[in-house]
């Protein structure tokens, strides 16, 4: 049976490059769905000019609509307190009752700070992750995002986890497997949005039309 992918962020707002880079991991992957998760409380970034949980999650909403495989989540909403990881992904797991395989998506950037979450090392014991590679990453540096997981898994994560090259993909014998994936490059950002929304410039074509839509008719970020 095809699997989902979890998609968790703060999505302040949702914007296109969100969107490709789903559509990337679910064709990629062959998965039935990807569940776009807004946080409510993000345990790792500030509040400040942090839209309200409803309205991001209902940004989503709209802009999914057209988009079949997509489908977003209000679990991280209904909890109270910090939306960590390890509680999202029980619950998908508990729901699904391990009929259909769970995939947690974040990019190279997030996955290089997993050591600072809640419960992080329980996370592979339970649950594959899709680490999405971006422009951005390992800028500066010639190493590729390989080697620098590589790094990074054996220092913090667990030393017995091999690269195989075909598929790209992290291996372990006990635990859950770290796929790396290149996504399609898309150089827009949430911060650059909400900073073009607060000088009063256009963001036509970095959201979709729903979600601009949305934000002019509730004033955001101004």
């Amino acid at each position: 049976m095809k699997g989902i992918g979890l998609f968790g962020g703060t999505f302040n707002p949702l914007h296109i490059g969100h969107l490709t880079v789903a559509r990337d991991v679910k064709s990629g992957f062959d998965l039935e769905k990807i569940v776009f998760i807004p946080a409510a409380i993000p345990p790792h970034k500030s509040a400040d000019g942090l839209a309200g949980a409803l309205d991001r999650h209902l940004m989503i909403d709209a802009a999914i609509k057209r988009h079949e495989g997509f489908a977003v989540s209000d679990v991280e909403i209904r909890r109270t307190g910090p939306s960590y990881t390890i509680d999202t992904v029980r619950y998908f797991r508990n729901r699904l009752a391990g009929s259909v395989p769970c995939y947690l998506l974040m990019g190279i950037d997030a996955f290089l700070e997993i050591d600072t979450w809640k419960s992080w090392r329980r996370l592979f014991d339970v649950v594959p992750f899709i680490v999405m590679t971006r422009p951005e990453a390992g800028a500066g540096s010639k190493a590729q995002p390989s080697a620098v997981l590589e790094i990074y898994v054996h220092a913090h994560v667990d030393p017995g986890y091999v690269w195989t090259a075909q598929p790209s993909c992290f291996i372990h014998p006990a635990k859950q497997p770290v796929h790396l994936f290149s996504v399609t490059p898309v150089d827009i950002s949430s911060t650059i949005i909400r900073h073009r929304i607060r000088h009063g410039l256009s963001i036509s074509g970095m959201v979709p039309e729903s979600v601009e839509t949305y934000i002019k008719e509730k004033g955001l970020y101004l």
